[in-house]
Formats: C-alpha cells, sequence, structure tokens
C-alpha cells in the first residue's frame, strides 16, 4: 500500500463473453465523462495531484521553457518569387504563417491574434499554385475538428469561410484559384450516431459558393473508416485521388486526366486498388510520371512511367531499393546542364541526401548536411529551378532551414531558428543490442560526460511506421543538463527500417515492440548506464499503450513510468475517438484471432492486485478526440486499487487541449510536470 489516500472508485461485476473468454471492466462506468461519479472521481484525482510534492517542477519549468525561446522556423512553400513558411519568435506561443515577396514580409495567419486565449492553432495551409490565394484551417481547445478558410493574400482579407468538417483535409487547387478539390466530412445527420469522426468524401469546391452545393466527386460506397488523398498536377492536367482504409500501410490510386473528362466529373483511371503498399504520384516537368512506391521495395523505390500508362506493368525503376537505407523523399532540380533528383534517405534514422542524374537515376554525389540528425521536407520550386530548401534538427541544434545550390554544389545557412539560447553540451551515441527474439534494434543514447549508473529516461513508440528521428527537445536538453541519461529506442513497428521493421511490430506481431523495449532496458542496465532503481519509461499515444504495457509485463524492470494520452483498454479501444481507424494496426476485438492478440496484452486488463507496480504518472486531455482520456481513467483506478508498493499512482487531467498542437506554455508545464515527476522518483537530484 502507498502512503497516499487515493479517491474511491466502486468496482462493479462486469464481465463480457468474448470468443469463450470471460472479460473483466470493472471501471467502465468511468467510461461515461458526464456522470456525476466519474466527475466527482476525477475533480478528487485533480486534487490529489496538485496536492503532490514535486520538488523540481520549477526548476525543470524555467530551464525548458528557456531552451524552448529558442523558437523555429519552417521551409518554404514557394509560388513564383512570393514564398509561405512558418516562424515562431521566443516570445511567441504559436508558430506564425508569413508570406514573403518584393514588398517584404507580412504575418498572414497568427493564432494568437484570431484568439488571445491560445487555444486556436493553425492545423495546415495550401496556397494556391499562383500564391494569390490561401487556404487554411484552424481549430479551437485540440479539437482538431479544421474549420476552413479562404483568404486573399494581396489583403488579407478572408473571403471565405469557415467550412466545417475538414478534419485532416488536403486541398487540391485548380490553376487561377478558384476552384479546389478536398474532403469533407458528411454531417452527423447523414450518418448512424457515433460516426460522425468517419465518412468522408471528395468534393469539388468552387470559391464563393455554398459548401453545401459542393460537387461530390468520390467516396460514395466506400469504407467509412477511409482517409482520402487528393492533389492537382501544377499545370492542372492531372488528378489524383488516392484512399487507404484508417491508418493502414497501403492505399488504392487513381488517376484523371482533366482535359479529357469535367472536373465535376473526372474520369478516373485505377493506378492500383487492393493492393498492399503504399503508393504516390508526382506529375513532371519533363512530361514523366514518377512513382514513389513500397510496392516490392518495403525500404521505398522511385519509378518512371508515362502518365498516359500509371499502372504497375509499365512502372520502371530509376532509384532503386537501398538495402540499407530508407527512402523518404525526393526533389527534381531541373534548371541545370543535366537535371537532378535529389533524394532523402534515412540509415538508422539518421537523414542523408544524394544526388541522382534525373534521367537514369545513377548515384552523382551528396547534399552537404549539417550533422547527424533530421531533414525535413525536400522543397523546390513548383516551376524548376537550380535551388532546394530543407529542414535540419538534431539532439542540439533548433529547427533551422537550409539552402542547397545545384549550380554550386553549397549548402548553406537559410534561416536559422530566431532565439538564441544556451544549449548544454551533451554527447549522442548510437548503440545496438539484441531484443528477445535476436533482433538487432537500434537506441540513441543522450548524456553528458560522466560514468557510473545515472538516472535514466528511456523512450519509445513503435508503430504506425513513425521513426524516431534525432530532433530538439527541451524537455530531453533539460533531463539530460540534470544529469540524466535519456534513451530513445527505435523499436520495431515504427519506420527507421523501413515498412517490414513496422509489420514485425503490428498486428500479431505487437508483442515484438514490447519486448524490444525490454530488451532496451536490459541493455542499459548491463552495461551500467542505469539501474532498475533508477530507470523511468515515456511514451505518448500509441507510445503510451508501450508503456501502459511495459509496466503490467516488467513492473520489477521500472521505478517510474510516463504514459500519456493512452490506448490501454485494448478490448473496447474502437469504441471511442478515432479508434476505428486503427484496427488495421492492432487488430479488433471482433475477430476471435484478433481479440487474442489484444486480449495477451492489453493493459488494462492485465492489472493484478498485490503487484509491486513502479510510480506512474498519467497525463491526459479533455478535448482529445484521437484517443480519449478514459484509457487512463479506468487504468488510473485499476492501478490505485492494485498497487502494493509504496510507489504513487497519480491522473494529470488538463482542459481546453487535445493529442496534437498547443500554447508553448502549456507544453512547458506539462514538461515540466513529467520531468519532475521522472527525477522523484529515478533519483534524480
Amino acid at each position: 500500500m502507498t502512503g497516499l489516500s487515493y479517491p474511491p472508485a466502486r468496482r462493479d461485476d462486469i464481465v463480457d463473453d468474448l470468443h469463450g473468454t470471460p472479460v473483466p471492466d470493472p471501471y467502465r462506468w468511468l467510461e461515461d465523462a458526464d456522470d456525476p461519479a466519474t466527475k466527482e472521481w476525477l475533480d478528487a484525482q485533480d486534487d490529489l495531484f496538485k496536492s503532490t510534492e514535486l520538488p523540481d517542477r520549477e526548476r525543470f519549468r524555467e530551464r525548458v521553457a528557456a531552451l524552448l525561446r529558442s523558437g523555429s522556423v519552417g521551409p518554404p512553400a514557394w509560388r513564383g518569387e512570393r514564398r509561405f513558411f512558418m516562424r515562431r519568435t521566443p516570445d511567441q506561443e504559436h508558430a506564425v504563417l508569413y508570406v514573403a515577396d518584393g514588398q517584404g514580409e507580412r504575418a498572414l495567419i497568427d493564432p494568437m491574434a484570431l484568439d488571445p486565449s491560445g487555444l486556436t492553432t493553425l492545423d495546415s495551409y495550401q496556397p494556391d499554385k499562383e500564391g494569390a490565394r490561401l487556404a487554411y484551417q484552424i481549430s479551437v481547445g485540440g479539437d482538431e475538428e479544421s474549420r476552413l478558410h479562404v483568404l486573399d493574400v494581396e489583403t488579407g482579407e478572408v473571403i471565405e469561410g469557415p467550412i466545417d468538417r475538414c478534419r485532416y483535409s488536403p486541398i487540391a487547387w485548380l490553376p487561377g484559384g478558384e476552384a479546389f478539390y478536398y474532403v469533407r466530412k458528411l454531417a452527423p445527420s447523414e450518418v448512424p450516431e457515433g460516426e460522425e469522426q468517419f465518412h468522408r468524401r471528395v468534393y469539388l469546391h468552387r470559391v464563393g459558393t455554398s459548401p453545401d452545393g459542393d460537387v461530390l466527386i468520390f467516396g460514395e460506397g466506400l469504407e467509412k473508416t477511409n482517409y482520402y488523398g487528393v492533389s492537382v498536377s501544377r499545370d492542372g492536367r492531372w488528378l489524383t485521388v488516392s484512399a487507404a482504409q484508417g491508418t493502414a500501410p497501403r492505399n488504392d490510386l487513381w488517376v484523371a486526366d482533366l482535359t479529357a473528362s469535367p472536373l465535376e466529373a473526372p474520369a478516373l483511371v485505377t493506378v492500383q486498388e487492393g493492393v498492399d503498399a503504399q503508393t504516390g504520384l508526382h506529375f513532371g516537368r519533363d512530361g514523366r510520371l514518377y512513382v514513389f512506391t513500397d510496392r516490392d521495395a518495403p525500404r521505398a523505390r522511385i519509378c518512371v512511367t508515362s502518365p498516359e500508362t500509371p499502372t504497375y506493368e509499365h512502372w520502371r525503376d530509376l532509384i532503386p531499393e537501398d538495402s540499407e537505407a530508407v527512402l523518404s523523399d525526393f526533389a527534381i532540380l531541373d534548371d541545370l546542364d543535366e537535371p537532378v533528383m535529389l533524394v532523402g534517405w534515412t540509415r538508422h534514422a539518421v537523414s542523408e541526401i544524394a544526388i541522382h542524374t534525373l534521367e537514369t537515376g545513377v548515384r552523382i554525389g551528396e547534399v552537404p548536411t549539417p550533422g547527424l540528425g533530421s531533414i525535413g521536407g525536400i522543397a523546390e520550386r513548383p516551376e524548376g529551378g537550380h535551388e532546394a530548401w530543407f529542414s535540419y534538427t538534431d539532439n542540439t541544434t533548433p529547427p533551422s532551414v537550409y539552402r542547397f545550390d545545384a549550380r554550386t554544389g553549397e549548402t548553406s545557412l537559410w534561416a536559422a531558428s530566431p532565439g538564441a539560447v544556451e544549449v548544454p553540451t551533451v554527447n549522442t551515441e548510437q548503440v545496438v543490442y539484441r531484443s528477445k527474439d535476436g533482433t538487432e534494434v537500434h537506441m540513441l543514447v543522450i548524456s553528458r560526460e560522466g560514468s557510473g549508473p545515472r538516472p535514466t529516461i528511456l523512450y519509445g513508440y513503435g508503430g504506425f511506421g513513425i521513426p524516431m528521428t534525432p530532433g530538439y527537445s527541451g524537455s530531453i536538453l533539460a533531463w539530460v543538463e540534470a544529469g540524466g541519461v535519456y534513451a530513445i529506442a527505435q523499436l520495431r513497428g515504427g519506420g527507421e527500417q523501413g515498412e517490414q521493421w513496422h509489420r514485425d511490430g503490428m498486428l500479431g506481431n505487437k508483442q515484438n515492440v514490447y519486448d524490444d523495449l525490454h530488451a532496451a532496458a536490459e541493455h542499459l542496465i548491463a552495461t551500467g548506464v542505469t539501474t532498475p532503481e533508477q530507470l523511468g519509461i515515456s511514451g505518448g499515444s500509441n507510445g503510451g499503450l508501450l508503456v501502459g504495457a511495459a509496466l503490467t509485463q516488467r513492473p520489477e524492470l521500472y521505478a517510474a513510468v510516463v504514459c500519456s494520452a493512452p490506448l490501454l483498454d485494448m478490448i473496447r479501444y474502437e469504441k471511442f475517438g478515432l479508434g476505428e481507424t486503427w484496427n488495421v494496426e492492432y487488430g479488433s476485438a471482433s475477430v476471435p484471432e484478433e481479440f487474442g492478440w489484444l486480449w495477451s496484452y492489453s493493459p488494462y486488463h492485465h492489472v493484478r492486485e498485490g503487484v509491486s507496480y513502479p510510480a506512474t504518472l498519467f497525463t491526459v486531455f479533455a478535448s482529445d478526440t484521437r484517443v480519449h482520456p478514459l484509457h487512463a481513467w479506468k487504468m488510473t483506478a485499476a492501478l490505485q486499487h492494485a498497487q502494493a508498493a509504496d510507489r504513487p499512482i497519480l491522473l494529470r487531467n488538463e482542459a481546453e487541449v487535445g493529442h496534437g498542437a498547443r500554447a508553448v506554455s502549456r507544453s512547458v508545464d506539462l514538461a515540466a510536470d513529467q520531468l519532475a515527476f521522472l527525477a522523484r522518483h529515478t533519483g534524480l537530484a
């Protein structure tokens, strides 16, 4: 028993029978956020957390805030001589969207000007092909339910919007800025109750007309969980539409010649359908169709064909798959005697850019980069040129933008982060260890000079093909500067080694991810970096599921856990938030075999009374429309009931924020609480 007095939480005798297996759910009542009993319990949990002593909270808050005064800057999106880019100065809560041209630069979208409370976020933006109009999407309070607007770039006047139900909508402008294709959810009245998050469609919208009259282009009768992509080639001739079921690592793909059929009824030709691969198309200025795909190439390749023959049998390898590096991006520079393609790769999650001849794909050189870090999207001018821009960051370098000139072969700093900060000197080492089944896994270990076991945070994600790449983090630097070690494991389920690495950690292979984390912890202990009494683990979202599984599978291995916005009830996760879009990653409890996968590790169902669990802090967000906070609520109650050790189980609820972007000050407060909790329970002094 801990010394804390936890808020009482009744245990109901609820047991479901799934495929012959009894599944208890004593805290199902906490799924109802509007139930007075739930509200009373949450208020009591808030009081408990606020009364907890975290001596280093203010020190971490001040240091993280100081390190985030670096600000940030993003690469430009060019439209002729007009460029659009994001920048956050040291004192700003949110990055601002700017435009720069012959008249200088000016702010177009400043979230704080729209809403001084800081609760409004800019979710995405897309200038038209001439740079005269800008479509942008904003949401409020962390709900990510984007509303679409259009403004005149010259005057800054908003000329349209809001158009609601545009969450995760791409914008594909037609030349002239008078119309665009986009994705919008059906109205709630048109879908079954509880399915308002789904049922997207592709529409054609003409600026100045009511969205109620938009023409339905695509999506009728297809999977309710489908996400759609849409793009139009620079010359306006080719329309591309893609469809993916939820977050599945595969997509169907169609293309239409807009000169051969009406804009309102494009004659779509199938490029791939029912194929287990991800593919995207780029229509080159040279008339060729460039195909970016992991079809028959888990680390990806680039093929070429003609737009008139876009199907698989016509693809020809231009940049073949590499056996060690993952192909991530490309850009074409054609204002040269010999046009080239810049190809972005990640090698064990560290970025590099190679130069290839555009005609043959032969590698002829490399783009000089600032160091061993992460490179963002490589940007070119849509009309062609000899220059490219890319963002760069590493563990001690705030995001900056670099320019590469293919005529001189030189890379130069184009825009640095606007704030000057004193960054501590740290060492970053990439180590390799073996997981339970012998698989080699890479891990970045960040520390200051010194030896002997130290308080350590082990971080991981391991899902959805997302790689853990080096990047500037005020939280990491503050922890390491204070004397701790920070390790980032590149677990299976991520994208560090390509799509097969992802597949090796999804669906029925999910236990590999947890084994990889346990093996990382054991490696850190065996090599003297830390001890079980000094080791904390941290993860959010799918990473929250990771550390939730870890603390229930190997509670003796970890001293402390920070679990943020987690999935934890893997039997009922599909019933809430965007859960149904993830059954392609995890499986569905409605399918007997897949239920077996989920039941084998579902953290909420593996809490056992009388076990000594690590000190655990759950952090959740009231407006989270992706992962409902109920997962952490139920798990908190279960662990508080079961805990046999004198280690606290705490819940931090935060209002008016969600799963994604937030004001800097809110990020600082969250980081300070998490770091102070981990410091207290791993012995960092």
